[in-house]
């Protein structure tokens, strides 16, 4: 025991802790965290290309339970746009420049009022809104995807320029008090979901691009987390071995018949700083 009890001194011990919080920290959050990543990303994946080839449901079927009601998934709505109801969404990209969604109330023939996003459309000097053209009049069909509301950002409120509601975020419950008037979420996401157009419709900008379906990076990094965490005791183990084993060799060695330790040779005297400088570079001729 004696030869591990270098092992309880304060540095290995810290190192231990160190080791050991690295490693619960790689099995229970790291590596969870990606994982988890990889998993809601193919998951909407799959969403996304289950709706691209699939028939459009109609948007009531969703809201009353008759249809699966999932994100990404294509609906179709009877109704009208409800007029001056036009909320621009700032910090948007159209095409790698700024722009500004574009979003507007329409009012189903059974007097449900959905939020719908237009799409997109580009700033004017890079930060200006440009004029928006009003939606179309008249009872429309429209078809769409099911989006998710966005998380609205406490810091960021609501503000009105040039008559027009500006918000940060495309979120059902902010929007109806933004719009001041009732609407109805589609029944996904904590907080609901709204319709978002798809390209060709009535009233419908540049609309917001799919995303790319690749699972990224997210299942390779939760791999080498746990690597990492299976990695960190396997070398403080290592670090240990060879401490002992350097030990063992600085060990005096003895033996007599007895069996009692005694020196086989007279110590060695002390090894001085300038003695290693002359075994290593060589001793200064006369």
């Amino acid at each position: 025991m004696r030869r591990l009890a270098f092992l309880l001194r304060p540095g290995w011990l810290i190192l231990a802790v160190v080791v050991v919080a690295f490693a619960y920290m790689c099995f229970t959050v790291l590596a969870p965290w990606q994982l988890g990543k990889n998993e809601t990303t193919s998951e909407r994946n799959q969403l996304i290309a289950d709706s691209v080839h699939a028939d459009p449901v109609a948007v009531t079927d969703v809201l009353d339970g008759g249809g699966a009601a999932t994100e990404w998934r294509k609906v179709f709505a009877e109704g009208s746009f409800v007029p001056d109801s036009t909320v621009l969404v700032r910090l948007r990209h159209l095409d790698g420049a700024p722009g500004f969604g574009v979003l507007s109330a329409f009012t189903l023939t059974d007097g449900r009022t959905l939020l719908v996003d237009r799409g997109l459309v580009a700033a004017v000097d890079g930060s200006q809104p440009p004029p928006i053209e009003p939606a179309p009049t008249g009872v429309q069909r429209v078809e769409g995807r099911v989006r998710v509301s966005e998380n609205v950002d406490p810091q960021r409120a609501p503000a009105v320029q040039n008559g027009i509601p500006h918000v940060y975020s495309i979120d059902v419950p902010q929007e109806t008090t933004v719009l001041g008037r009732p609407l109805t979420p589609l029944p996904v996401g904590d907080r609901g979901s709204y319709l978002q157009l798809s390209d060709d419709q009535p009233g419908a900008f540049t609309p917001v691009p799919l995303p790319q379906l690749d699972a990224g990076p997210y299942l390779s990094y939760g791999l080498q987390w746990l690597a990492f965490g299976i990695m960190a005791p396997l070398g403080l183990g290592y670090f240990a071995w060879a401490e002992i084993r350097e030990r063992r060799k600085q060990r005096p060695v003895a033996t007599t018949g007895s069996g009692s330790a005694e020196p086989s040779a007279r110590a060695p005297e002390p090894v001085t700083t300038e003695a290693r400088l002359a075994d290593r570079y060589g001793r200064e001729r006369p």
